[in-house]
Formats: C-alpha cells, sequence, structure tokens
C-alpha cells in the first residue's frame, strides 16, 4: 500500500467534505466537534452556516476542495451524483495519497470504476454508506459499511470512530452491495411495522402499549427502536428520503438482474420497492422511510 504522510491526527489531518443534507450534515458537524479541520463545498453556501459557526472552510469548487484535503468524505444525493462529483471533479484534482470515503448508498459497479481511477491516480477510494439514520449521524452511532483496501480502512479508523462502528466488508464495491442488502432487510422491517400497527388500530389496541409489549420479543428490531413512536406520533420527518429507499430497493433489483445465471430472486424486495414507490407517487418522497405506514393505512381505507 502507498505510505501515508502521517498517522490521522486532527491537527494535521486535512478534511474534505461535499453533501451537507440531513445526514452529511450532523457527520460532517461530529468531525467539527472532534477537532478536525474540515473544508466544505456547497452549492449552496447558506446551507451550511451552522458547520461554518463551528469553523468550517468553504472551498470555492470540489477541485478547490481537493487540492486542500488529505481526507475527502462525500454524502451524495444519487449514483449520477456520485460520478459527476467523485468520479469526474474530484479524482482529478486529488494529491498524491489522498483517501475518498464515499458515504452516499451507490451502485457497486460504479465504486469499483471509482477505485481504479483513484488507484491510477496514486490514490485510494472506500466506498462506505451507512445506516442508522439521522439519530445515529448525530449521536455517532452509524453502522458503516467499508468496501476497498482493508489497510486503508484501518488507517481511517480514528476518523470513523467519531462517526460510528466501521465494518469491513471486502473489496472494491462490497460496501454498496452491503448497503444494498441492509436495506432490503430495513424495507421488510418497516413494512411488518407498518402492517402491525394498522391492524393493532384496526383490533382496538393502544399503539404504545402494542409496541411496549412487544419490543422485548422476537418482533423487537432496531427499526421497531427507531420508527416505532414516530409511525404513531405521525412524525415522518426524514432521517432518510423515501425516494433513497426506492432507488437502493432498486439496486438490489438490477443488480441481481445483472448475475445472469446467478441471479437472486428477491420478491420481498420487489413488494417493498412498489410500496415506497406508491409514497413517493403520492407525493411523499421527501418523507422519511416511516411514512410507509400511510400507504398501508390508504389500502385499508384510512
Amino acid at each position: 500500500m502507498t505510505s501515508y504522510p502521517a498517522p490521522i491526527n486532527p491537527t494535521q489531518t486535512r478534511i474534505g467534505w461535499i453533501g451537507t443534507g440531513v445526514m452529511g450534515g450532523a457527520m460532517a458537524s461530529r468531525l467539527l466537534s472532534a477537532g478536525y479541520s474540515v473544508t466544505i463545498y456547497a452549492r449552496n453556501p447558506s446551507k451550511v452556516v451552522h458547520l461554518q459557526s463551528q469553523g468550517a472552510h468553504l472551498a470555492d469548487s470540489p477541485a478547490d476542495l481537493a487540492s486542500n484535503s488529505d481526507v475527502i468524505f462525500t454524502m451524495l444525493g444519487h449514483p449520477s451524483d456520485v460520478r459527476q462529483i467523485v468520479l469526474e471533479d474530484l479524482i482529478s484534482s486529488v494529491n498524491p495519497n489522498c483517501v475518498i470515503i464515499d458515504h452516499t448508498s451507490s451502485h457497486p459497479v460504479l465504486a469499483k470504476q471509482i477505485f481504479d481511477a483513484a488507484r491510477e491516480k496514486n490514490c485510494w477510494t472506500i466506498d462506505a454508506p451507512v445506516s442508522g439514520g439521522d439519530i445515529g449521524a448525530r449521536e455517532g452511532k452509524l453502522a458503516i459499511f467499508a468496501g476497498g483496501n482493508v489497510v486503508v480502512v484501518k488507517w481511517l479508523k480514528p476518523l470513523f470512530d467519531v462517526l460510528g462502528k466501521v465494518t469491513f466488508v471486502g473489496g472494491p464495491g462490497k460496501g454498496q452491495s452491503c448497503k444494498i442488502a441492509n436495506q432490503i432487510v430495513v424495507g421488510g422491517n418497516l413494512l411488518g411495522l407498518s402492517e402491525g400497527l394498522v391492524f393493532a388500530d384496526k383490533a382496538g389496541l393502544d399503539k404504545m402499549k402494542f409496541v411496549e409489549a412487544i419490543k422485548g420479543g422476537a418482533a423487537g428490531s432496531k427499526v421497531m427502536e427507531l420508527f416505532g413512536e414516530r409511525m404513531i406520533g405521525r412524525d415522518f420527518r426524514p432521517g432518510g428520503f423515501t425516494e433513497y429507499m426506492v432507488k437502493d430497493l432498486g439496486m438490489g433489483l438490477d443488480v441481481g438482474a445483472e448475475q445472469g445465471d446467478d441471479v437472486v430472486v428477491l420478491p420481498g424486495a420487489a413488494l417493498s420497492k412498489q410500496l415506497f414507490s406508491a409514497m413517493v407517487a403520492n407525493g411523499d418522497g421527501k418523507l422519511g422511510t416511516q411514512g410507509l405506514i400511510t400507504v398501508i393505512e390508504r389500502i385499508n381505507g384510512k
């Protein structure tokens, strides 16, 4: 592996950050609070004033950010954004030995292409999508799925530890594959929780008591912990947009279709995608994924 100038240190390691939405903004804030020097590129600088108040610097362009960073984080919306920002803008401008960490939920094939392009520039990329929503981002309790070079991931651990718990899951693209599998599980959990709550309501149960009763048994889950009360209280503020869940599940179904003879049949994921797509069709794509309960309610005439 290419040697690095020095171990990661808040006083020496220069951090670049692109993508300051609900998740990215909270994650960048944690690095600033940990004492790191963070430079941000934002298309709309007025949206990062809160990060500037914590000491963040602003870059004029992705190229400007790349030339002044040792480690660059991206948390973008769609694979098309990753292709433009990371593959087309950043990699051409990075310094040797720079590491780009892409936290976006993106496509495994694109992650491999970006890794190969970075190696040609004597740099490294890590595809490291996350799970845990806005609460996990604020509290530093994200699950981080890292794909790429294991030694680089170990080198980055001081940064990942500020954000949550990192697990190395394999080579380039494996982080993205892990996130897709994660979303298949989360989508199924959200559907089960939505249907359980609608049934409980129709049966005349107190929904809070219902959740309290079952959370210690086999039905209990992190999804219930994060979203149960939000669903009951009609709090659909996003930790992650529903339209992104549709994207993630769609990538899972597309990856399966690309495998040819090794195709993975995912009927549950296909059904989940249809139901989350119904939320988007109802104009609720910017709501949190816990809003899936509204689709189940509509089906049941509520």
